[in-house]
């Protein structure tokens, strides 16, 4: 089973100083990384910046369409005007179909605001205290905001996005 992570930092540049911290986390096995993405929102700008950590291919890797979708569900749908409303409500149905509800939408885009940051992690097989425990000690006030996955919602996002 895996899980939609997102670590959010309270600073603009957080998420990005942790990706070093994750990929010391993987490699003591202590999480399993499918893909990740990163959000960094300076204080003075008026949208986040996005970006896939790297391009992760093989088993569990979902590319960053779903990025793109769920981005854009998260920080563009608040600024989107009535033109792409209907379009926009398509999209995050497709993301409630594969058990990202709306709740988990509204606590992200409640919490990652300007001037914070954020890691989404599609992962698995994590021992989620010991990944907290790091992230503290780095001193990067990382907070965990998660969501589970059902093997058929993990299955339904792979057949999306053709992975």
């Amino acid at each position: 089973m895996a899980t939609l992570t997102v670590w959010k930092f309270e600073t603009w540049d957080g998420a990005n100083q942790a990706i070093g911290t994750l990929e010391s986390l993987a490699k003591q096995k202590l999480i399993r990384v499918h893909d990740a993405a990163s959000v960094s929102w300076q204080p003075e700008k008026r949208r986040p910046r996005t970006r896939q950590v790297r391009n992760m291919t093989g088993p569990g890797a979902v590319g960053g369409a779903f990025w793109g979708m769920l981005f854009g569900t998260i920080f563009l749908m608040p600024f989107a005007g009535a033109a792409i409303g209907a379009a926009a409500g398509a999209v995050a149905g497709r993301l409630i179909d594969v058990g990202i509800d709306d709740d988990f939408i509204k606590e992200v885009r409640a919490q990652v605001t300007p001037g914070t940051s954020a890691l989404f992690l599609l992962s698995s097989d994590e021992e989620t205290d010991k990944v907290r425990e790091t992230f503290k000690k780095t001193r990067l006030r990382a907070k965990l905001i998660h969501i589970k996955l059902s093997d058929d919602q993990e299955s339904a996002i792979h057949e999306m996005f053709d992975n």
